[in-house]
């Protein structure tokens, strides 16, 4: 007897569809349990007060709440990890698997890589950030080269050290021609306020203490035409990056709307209250760092020639002051296309208007 061609298929189809519908919510489910409970994000405190605060692009992506809006819908909570210790102690936190991500300076990333931590640059997190030299008043130390067989505190293991170390070859010096002494900048601000140091080497925070005449700063890295300036970046932990590329690309792409906003010489004003608010940094400090930076320079995420041939710089320098056993290559570092892919989307938006 023949079945009618409609009566064949309704009985084989109905079974058929009712297993690819169940097939398709158990992938979903199995997408769902997949994905983290929580992003982790491990960033240096840089504060001065009770809040944490890293400046530039996390302190605006917590102010406005890009990250956690993007991932609301997914239930997953974005878990900001502040570290005193800075770039040792999240190298540390990486290597243990208690993060994720990562905003740190070049010298932290590159020890890191060095050290094997299978971590990945995503992007650019600020370039070009000036570093000061800060005296004892009436010490007459003047320049670098003065500081031959003196009392200096260099935060090692940061982007401070090889920021230093940058600025030392930049006139012929190292740090064997010093007396090293390591302390974080706090510490290194006490010390040299109560003279028990000669000078010191670090950021903006030391502009308060010339303010009150506690300190004399005779050279920048902005006097040395870069040398000694530092750069930071964002990184992702290669498990993270492999497991859940559709998360890094989301979270890029928030990013890029703090950048943005970063970039607008429109925000300047609001940035620098922002920062002055969250880090209790004196106002004016912030203000007089930033007044000679072009903004939309400064916080360029691109990994672009300049950006990766400024961190090879810094990996050369540091294998060859032995800040790290053998040097690597930037550009396998780098992973780039989720950035680009952000950008483009960026463009394909501007062009749709």
């Amino acid at each position: 007897m023949k079945i009618p061609f409609r009566r064949l298929f309704t009985t084989f189809a109905s079974p058929l569809l009712a297993g690819l519908l169940a097939a398709s919510v158990l992938s979903a489910q199995a997408a769902q349990a997949d994905a983290p409970h929580s992003i982790r994000i491990a960033v240096p405190d840089l504060s001065a007060g009770s809040q944490p605060s890293a400046g530039g692009v996390v302190d605006v992506l917590r102010s406005q709440q890009l990250l956690e809006q993007e991932f609301a819908k997914d239930g997953i909570h974005i878990d900001w990890r502040f570290f005193k210790g800075a770039g040792p102690v999240i190298n540390e936190a990486l290597a243990n698997g208690q993060a994720d991500f990562a905003y740190l300076g070049d010298l932290a990333a590159i020890i890191g890589k060095a050290n094997g931590l299978d971590t990945r640059v995503l992007s650019a997190g600020v370039r070009g950030v000036k570093s000061y030299l800060a005296v004892v008043p009436g010490s007459g130390i003047h320049s670098l080269q003065d500081l031959k067989g003196k009392r200096v505190a260099v935060f090692r293991g940061t982007a401070n050290q090889l920021s230093f170390a940058s600025a030392l070859a930049s006139q012929g010096l190292s740090e064997r021609d010093l007396k090293i002494i390591n302390l974080d900048f706090n510490a290194a601000n006490a010390a040299i306020a109560a003279k028990q140091i000669d000078a010191t080497w670090g950021l903006s925070t030391l502009l308060s203490l010339r303010e009150r005449g506690l300190v004399e700063l005779p050279v920048n890295s902005r006097d040395l035409k870069g040398a000694g300036s530092t750069q930071a970046v964002l990184l992702g932990t290669g498990a993270f990056i492999d497991q859940h590329p559709d998360l890094v690309a989301r979270l890029v792409t928030a990013q890029q709307k703090a950048v943005k906003w970063l970039r607008d010489e429109n925000n300047r004003k609001a940035y620098v209250d922002l920062v002055a608010s969250t880090a209790n940094y004196p106002r004016v400090i912030l203000e007089g760092d930033l007044a000679q930076e072009n903004l939309a320079h400064y916080f360029d995420p691109r990994l672009d020639a300049e950006f990766v041939g400024l961190l090879q710089q810094g990996v050369d320098l540091a294998a060859k002051e032995r800040l790290i056993r053998r040097g690597f290559q930037v550009s396998d570092w780098i992973e780039p296309r989720f950035l680009d892919a952000a950008l483009q989307q960026d463009q394909a938006v501007q062009a749709a208007r």
